[in-house]
């Protein structure tokens, strides 16, 4: 069963998730919270699967929310989704490089969003490689203030580990890496999880995240995957 909880301070929005996910057999949402603080508190007392958060709220916003559930070892099995009215807006970076997995857009499609939940409960960010791409379009190539430092070292990475962070960076998928590595799917997928391990990312996003914060890839030098 995947456990759920809903922070948006607009009920209406809340009561309209969770009529869709009531719905599923393998779905239940534990707990809703309109503000962060509370989402936050509520997330420590039931533990949930996917915390499905909207980006802008009172008391406590969405960056910040995800930012200490990210930082707190009690929740490291809490897999955040970012929820906005707008898209690729001004937050949506800052949320993942604060450890969200991905996030939606309120307008998407039941079906959509369904698939949605069941990917971020696996552990997989929620991020398509169309999406990915919309994203280095619009933020990397206008890079966001330089981090204070990750704690990290690419040197870890093998060479071929290397060469699957700049492809996850560039939008693709672990098909499109596997063809483009001349390698099975299983393999890319090993090299993606074993650089995320090493560069201590919590998920795909941030992964690009750190590609980009890092230098190993650099805006415009290695343009997005057509598709």
């Amino acid at each position: 069963m995947i456990r759920v909880l809903l922070v948006d301070d607009q009920p209406l929005i809340r009561s309209g998730f969770r009529a869709f996910l009531d719905l599923e057999d393998d779905i239940e949402v534990v707990a809703e919270a309109s503000n962060g603080q509370q989402g936050l508190e509520l997330a420590r007392e039931h533990l949930p699967d996917v915390a499905l958060i909207d980006i802008q709220m009172p008391v406590l916003d969405g960056i910040e929310t995800t930012r200490r559930i990210a930082a707190d070892p009690a929740l490291a099995g809490v897999h955040v989704v970012i929820l906005t009215n707008y898209g690729l807006d001004e937050h949506v970076f800052d949320a993942l490089r604060a450890g969200a997995a991905g996030f939606l857009v309120k307008d998407i499609f039941p079906e959509d969003f369904l698939h949605a939940v069941r990917v971020a409960a696996r552990g997989d960010a929620l991020l398509a490689p169309s999406i990915t791409r919309r994203l280095i379009n619009r933020y990397v190539t206008q890079p966001p203030p330089t981090s204070s430092g990750t704690g990290t070292s690419l040197e870890e990475l093998t060479g071929r580990e290397r060469e699957a962070v700049v492809l996850v960076a560039q939008g693709l998928s672990n098909d499109e890496i596997a063809t483009r590595m001349v390698i099975s799917p299983l393999t890319a997928k090993t090299h993606v999880n074993r650089a995320m391990t090493k560069l201590h990312a919590r998920d795909r996003a941030q992964l690009v995240v750190l590609a980009y914060e890092s230098g190993l890839v650099t805006p415009r030098s290695s343009p997005p995957h057509a598709g």
